[in-house]
């Protein structure tokens, strides 16, 4: 399962609805915002298209 979530006063919040039981442990992998990632490297104005590119399944790294 992969959800987004917000990172506020120390807490992760999830975006969205967790199917889990009250007290069940998991395993969280963080994985910062894709174009966060490009740290000013390019300029984007549609933050959401470029998102979408970088996580596609479809792109392979060279």
């Amino acid at each position: 399962m992969g959800v987004k979530a917000i990172y506020e006063n120390d807490v992760l919040k999830p975006l969205e609805k967790l199917n889990l039981r009250e007290g069940e442990v998991v395993d969280i992998e963080i994985k910062r915002d894709a174009v966060d990632r490009l740290g000013g490297l390019v300029r984007i104005s549609r933050k959401d298209w470029a998102d979408e590119l970088v996580e596609s399944p479809e792109l392979e790294p060279v």
